[in-house]
């Protein structure tokens, strides 16, 4: 059965253009807030909501969304409260994707099928999950896969013709490429080599592929939008969302509304790929 993310990229393909990913941490600054701007991602044009799972040990992610996943978890931000968030995101939005992103720990604590069950309940449609290689597919997901949520995995500069089918194998929904090697937020990325990956995984599957790591802006977003079926930023919105906090790390008054205005950019950015590409 299709999800919403099938569904999502299918929409995109006929309107011939890439997606926009946004990722946030659930819970920063708080619940209330982070809430508020899942919905202000929606109305400033993302396609496809990434939502981080607060982890105390977050070793693929830099600076910027470690220290949300700090604030919080400091706020009180737990697995549950993650997928109640969604829920109450879910009672008056139906239609966008959302994909749960973070570490494997969180979930095997939460227990595997109990997880499974809660997610689907609460309208989560995929798993990105980042320490799990393809060899450890029974922990989570297969069983994923059989609860009907898309397991998207993570292919690097780094993956090789011999390794990229064991990472296609079970991979649904889309393939995550990492545009450089490294942290979140680190650096950034070679457009030319990108181009060239993305070619080369489509050689394999017929899976859209997301580019992500390394977007900051709104040009670096229209640039990798001309080659991929998707772009994912992370960072950087997470830094906006920083950047607007009190000093003790609250939310602003204007917290959710600069998220929102920098998210709109972006995602002219990645629409205005079209015109620059044909």
């Amino acid at each position: 059965m299709a999800t919403r993310i099938d569904r999502r990229f299918k929409e995109l393909s006929g309107e011939g253009r890439a997606g926009l990913v946004t990722f946030v941490m659930a819970g920063d600054p708080d619940l209330a807030t982070s809430l508020e701007i899942l919905h202000a991602l929606v109305r400033a044009g993302a396609d496809i909501l990434e939502v981080g799972m607060p982890f105390t040990d977050p070793m693929a992610d830099g600076p910027a969304i470690q220290a949300a996943g700090l604030r919080a978890l400091n706020a009180g931000t737990t697995l549950r409260k993650t997928l109640e968030m969604i829920t109450s995101f879910r009672k008056s939005d139906e239609t966008t994707p959302i994909i749960l992103m973070g570490y494997y720990n969180p979930i095997y604590v939460f227990g595997v099928e109990a997880f499974l069950v809660a997610a689907k309940a609460a309208g989560v449609d995929g798993l990105i999950v980042v320490d799990l290689p393809p060899e450890e597919d029974q922990e989570l997901c297969l069983p994923a896969r059989t609860a009907g949520l898309n397991f998207i995995r993570l292919a690097t500069p780094t993956t090789d013709d011999a390794r990229l089918p064991a990472v296609l194998t079970n991979t649904s929904g889309f393939l995550y490429y990492v545009s450089i090697t490294g942290i979140t937020g680190a650096g950034v990325p070679d457009y030319g080599k990108v181009a060239d990956a993305v070619a080369a995984i489509k050689a394999h599957t017929n899976l859209p592929v997301a580019v992500g790591f390394g977007v900051k802006n709104a040009e670096s977003a229209r640039t990798i939008a001309r080659h991929a079926d998707a772009v994912v930023v992370g960072s950087s919105i997470v830094e906006t969302l920083r950047k607007s906090l009190d000093t003790e790390g609250r939310a602003g008054p204007d917290s959710v509304t600069v998220v929102e205005k920098f998210v709109e950019e972006l995602a002219e950015g990645v629409r205005t790929a079209i015109a620059a590409s044909a």
